[in-house]
């Protein structure tokens, strides 16, 4: 699917999702053929031309200005992260390379790596774009992925990857109380990444398994929400000690957030029972676990 294409049906699927009445469209009673908008409708909304609406929708209109852009987005009633994911779209090639980059290998940086090992009490992991593990503390481990191999993230062959284990792994979905909330994060984050990534043939990849492998997936990808992953709170119940809700938070770390990498970190609310429980997890956990209590900065290759 090529940049046009990708930006029309995107288009497609948000209006489909508004309805009339919601943004004081009369409707008269009418039953509708499709759901949603008609185009006139989102055109009129905007301010455009239905013909040019219609041209940028079936991807045969090129060179849409961000102000066009931005009056769509406000028509659509995008959040922020929305608009920025359309403009991406209407960036992209209109017809892809021929051959999809293959992305540097990516590693830990010293910079990460200092700040991971100075979090000794909060869980914390290092992901890349395309939500690979690249590093994670002794206790990020131990609240997220106590299951696997704790040095799993120093092979890049082998790294774990947190959208697959939403999807795919029964102990990290069992995590998660409200688990579609988790996973519809998680699907909105990517569709971010690949509006910024057109071209990484890695995500594709990706995104194809996941795809394949699960309906669930499949079906929130279809949805078109995207989803900047800054804060949340989540209900967690943890094999080892029990309910918790914490605070999952990404900080953006490198030379920019699109190629920089991101530490998840896990906090929880002062003198509240999920602070205990963490505490716990704290005490339960080897101290001396071979994922180390910081990491090596810049271990292994990277996988693209």
């Amino acid at each position: 699917m090529n940049g046009r294409e990708r930006l029309g049906e995107f288009l497609q699927t948000r209006r489909s999702q508004l309805q009339p009445e919601d943004l004081g469209i009369p409707g008269y009673g009418e039953r509708r053929r499709v759901p949603g908008l008609r185009r006139e409708e989102l055109a009129s909304l905007a301010g455009v031309s239905v013909s040019y609406y219609t041209r940028l929708e079936q991807g045969q209109s090129l060179n849409a200005s961000p102000q066009v852009l931005d009056a769509i987005a406000r028509a659509l009633r995008l959040e922020e992260a929305e608009r920025l994911h359309l403009h991406n779209l209407a960036r992209a090639p209109a017809r892809g390379s021929g051959r999809g980059r293959r992305a540097a290998p990516e590693r830990v940086t010293a910079a990460t790596g200092q700040l991971l090992e100075a979090l000794v009490h909060v869980p914390a992991i290092v992901t890349g774009r395309r939500s690979d593990v690249l590093a994670w503390n002794r206790l990020g481990r131990a609240l997220f992925a106590g299951h696997l191999d704790p040095g799993a993230p120093d092979r890049p062959a082998e790294r774990p990857n947190m959208a697959r284990l939403v999807f795919l792994d029964a102990h990290t979905r069992d995590l998660y109380t409200d688990w579609p909330a988790k996973a519809r994060a998680v699907v909105g984050n990517l569709r971010l990444v690949a509006g910024r990534h057109p071209d990484d043939t890695a995500l594709h990849a990706l995104v194809g398994e996941l795809s394949a492998k699960s309906a669930d997936f499949a079906s929130m990808w279809a949805d078109h929400r995207v989803t900047a992953c800054a804060v949340a709170t989540y209900e967690m119940r943890h094999p080892l000690v029990g309910p918790l809700t914490v605070t999952q938070q990404t900080l953006s770390h490198g030379p920019g957030q699109d190629q920089g990498q991101n530490i998840v970190v896990a906090t929880t609310e002062a003198d509240s029972p999920a602070r205990t429980t963490l505490a716990l997890l704290d005490q339960v956990t080897p101290q001396h676990d071979p994922a180390r209590p910081g990491v090596r900065a810049g271990s292994g290759s990277g996988s693209g």
